[in-house]
């Protein structure tokens, strides 16, 4: 089976969801990524011969070799097995020695949608995978069915014992729902019906028309009808409506007899929608279209179908009546899918399970990117069998019983009319006198990196979590690595950066814990910078980003010890937590929080610093930077510096000109350039001549380090200093 190190490959072959590639890849020996922006560090990381093998994945519900109970189940095809051979570290593609599957193997439960799945030995789930692709196998389909994670679905529990039966009653509800997408008058039509037989459906009797008038509703999204037995109104009143719901549907699956942990929607808001007079003409569209796209999505694994549902998410969130509830009624709709983040399920996740959710949609609430990476985070936890919850709706349920502290609304929330629920969002007042901070900010501030550049580097950092910018001296790495944690943070708060700078004498102790003097004469154990910024992150939702300046200046496996291998991202859960060098008490073991974030600088040129460890690199996404002479720069200093446009473009040719011949030189090269933040000055600096500001720029900061550069050649190093200023 190989060392625990290896990685084993499942890789999709399929680009767009259509286009399969295995013959091809088979036929020349490769296998190729289909992105040119997307899984290029994990094909770099493959290596010579680990094992790869091309996968498809899909779910069914017919014609299984097992008693699935009518539920969808996940399927993995696997179509050939091979060794690579080669990897010219492109992260675009790699040569394979391919053997076809023929006939081709089927593998269900333990499944990945995406196009890459880095599988390692230890768990026993991954292991069974590896025997049964490489080696042959057969798969034990009873013990995945018995696993926690698919128990209480597929398990031989006794059906008296097995919760969440009410499950299937929803999930028919919501099929049966689609089918009044396109004929919604016959839907509410239905609706009104029920309403004049049944009490608890007056709400919707009061709606605003754009004629003035008022009267019941004229049209009507699928949340809001799943929400007629979702309220805050007694559970007998919930199963009249259910029944009566059910029977206009056509639903055959019996009622709930119990609808404990199933998030409701407040009486006073129960509408995802505004008044007909003031709502968009597509708002209750955009509903129909996210509930449409989460039931293909809960059915599919593929990964344009989740593509299509976090642009449909995206353009329903935020409107006016669509709040935090939009996950209710995903829940809802498929509930061993989707994650409701009521205010309940919000505080369990983050206080009692540590994992941060992130807040980059409107009002401070989750995006789709957001939403969707919370699920993938709690997704790769419910297998874990240490892990105290296995599913979305055993987390809802325990979120219901759970009394640790409750996150507090603002009155903001509590009275903002667009909120269509009344549960509170995550308590962010902490963060009142923070100012709110952003990539726009960020290029407000003098970056002179384009908009979608920003926004890959940020989203290598939450996928990451760790991420060093290298490049020349003068590139801003600094200056850009604190905006990049303000941005992430979403505010210009310093108490949730730490920075830290490298150097060759500091040490684990320094950084993590040690012992150190104190003023007693005896020693003490104190917590270093990192350990410290931990303890800040962890049970909070916030971001957290220790920058790390000159990261290659000290050793940092030395450093961080530990640290090093708890730093990975699939490794920052509880149930990866080690025990430190030195521990407060026996059995102290410590990890590091999903919300804590690592940027490191790192300067290229420096001729005086070893090679970056390979585990360091395995465990950050590097971003190189490029000296930023160009039109932004040139806008910058004209309109902020107010510096005379003839004179930034005689600086900007005379610096391009000295990292040509810079770049040409075989004892420097690229790495050796001079960058921007040399010559842009901080706004309001330049009170005089601007000439005379920049041959003490060259005096003073771009000649010592030529000389540094050139000390064996000194008059080459005269001569480039003045030509940069001759003549000005």
């Amino acid at each position: 089976m190989g060392e625990k190190s290896q990685s084993y490959w499942f890789v999709g072959a399929s680009y767009g969801g259509t286009d399969d590639q295995t013959p091809r890849f088979l036929k020349e020996g490769i296998w190729e990524n289909g992105y040119e922006d997307k899984y290029l560090d994990l094909v770099r990381a493959m290596q010579p011969g680990e094992r790869i093998a091309i996968k498809a994945a899909y779910t069914q519900k017919h014609d299984l070799p097992f008693d699935n109970r009518g539920l969808t189940v996940s399927v993995m095809v696997i179509k050939a097995i091979g060794t690579i051979t080669a990897n010219p570290g492109d992260g675009r593609r790699v040569k394979v020695d391919w053997t076809p599957l023929d006939p081709i193997k089927l593998w269900y439960f333990y499944t990945y949608q995406r196009t890459i799945w880095r599988v390692k030995l230890g768990a026993w789930e991954p292991e069974a995978l590896i025997k049964f692709a490489f080696e042959g196998a057969t798969q034990d389909i009873d013990r995945f069915r018995n696993a926690p994670y698919w128990a209480e679905r597929f398990g031989d529990a006794d059906p008296d014992k097995r919760r969440f039966g009410w499950t299937k009653f929803y999930e028919e509800v919501a099929d049966k729902l689609l089918d009044f997408r396109n004929n919604r008058s016959a839907l509410v039509a239905g609706i009104r019906d029920i309403a004049g037989r049944v009490d608890g459906l007056g709400h919707l009797t009061d709606d605003k028309y754009v004629d003035g008038t008022t009267g019941f509703v004229r049209d009507i999204c699928p949340f809001t009808t799943i929400g007629l037995f979702n309220r805050g109104i007694t559970n007998e009143n919930r199963k009249i409506i259910a029944t009566e719901l059910a029977k206009f549907l056509g639903v055959t699956v019996p009622i709930p007899t119990s609808f404990e942990g199933i998030p409701v929607l407040n009486n006073l808001k129960s509408w995802y929608f505004g008044f007909e007079n003031v709502r968009p003409a597509d708002h209750i569209d955009a509903l129909w279209n996210v509930f449409a796209a989460g039931i293909r999505l809960a059915d599919s694994e593929d990964a344009k179908v989740r593509d299509d549902f976090a642009v449909a998410f995206d353009s329903a969130n935020g409107r006016r009546g669509v709040a935090w509830n939009l996950t209710f009624g995903l829940y809802w709709v498929r509930p061993w899918s989707f994650l409701s983040l009521d205010s309940g399920s919000q505080t369990y996740i983050t206080k009692a399970l540590g994992i941060p959710i992130g807040l980059h949609g409107p009002k401070k609430r989750c995006n789709a990117a957001d939403y969707l990476t919370v699920m993938d985070v709690l997704e790769s936890k419910f297998q874990d069998e240490g892990f105290p919850i296995h599913s979305f709706p055993e987390l809802s349920l325990a979120a219901w019983n759970y009394k640790g502290p409750r996150a507090i609304a603002s009155e903001s929330e509590e009275d903002d009319a667009d909120t269509g629920d009344a549960s509170a969002a995550i308590d962010e007042s902490a963060d009142v006198a923070a100012e709110p901070y952003s990539i726009d900010d960020i290029l407000a501030d003098g970056c002179f990196m384009d908009r979608a550049e920003l926004v890959r580097l940020i989203d290598r950092l939450r996928a990451k979590k760790n991420l060093i910018l290298q490049g020349p001296p003068g590139t801003g790495k600094t200056w850009l690595a604190k905006r990049l944690a303000f941005a992430l943070i979403g505010q210009r708060d310093h108490r949730k950066l730490r920075a830290i700078q490298f150097h060759p004498n500091l040490s684990y102790e320094d950084f993590v814990r040690g012992w150190r003097p104190s003023g007693d004469g005896k020693l003490t154990l104190v917590d270093g910078a990192f350990m410290e910024a931990i303890d800040a992150a962890r049970g909070t939702s916030h971001p957290y980003v220790v920058v790390i300046e000159e990261i290659n200046r000290g050793n940092p496996a030395q450093i961080f010890g530990e640290m090093l291998t708890l730093l990975e991202a699939d490794k920052r859960s509880p149930h990866e937590a080690l025990e430190l060098c030195y521990r407060r008490k026996p059995d102290e073991r410590i990890y590091i929080p999903d919300n804590l974030y690592v940027i490191g600088t790192m300067n290229i040129a420096d001729r005086s610093l070893a090679l970056v460890d390979l585990a360091l690199r395995r465990r950050f996404a590097f971003v190189d930077l490029e000296p930023r002479l160009g039109q932004p720069w040139r806008n910058w200093l004209i309109s902020h510096c107010g510096i005379a446009p003839d004179l930034v473009g005689e600086i900007e040719i005379r610096i391009a000109k000295l990292n040509e011949e810079i770049t040409a030189d075989s004892t420097l090269g690229r790495q050796f350039r001079i960058g921007h933040s040399y010559v842009t000055p901080p706004v309001g600096a330049i009170n005089g001549d601007a000439r005379e500001w920049f041959r003490q720029v060259v005096a003073t900061e771009i000649g010592p380090l030529l000389d540094e550069y050139w000390f064996d050649t000194l008059d080459k190093s005269r001569a480039a200093q003045q030509r940069l200023v001759e003549g000005l």
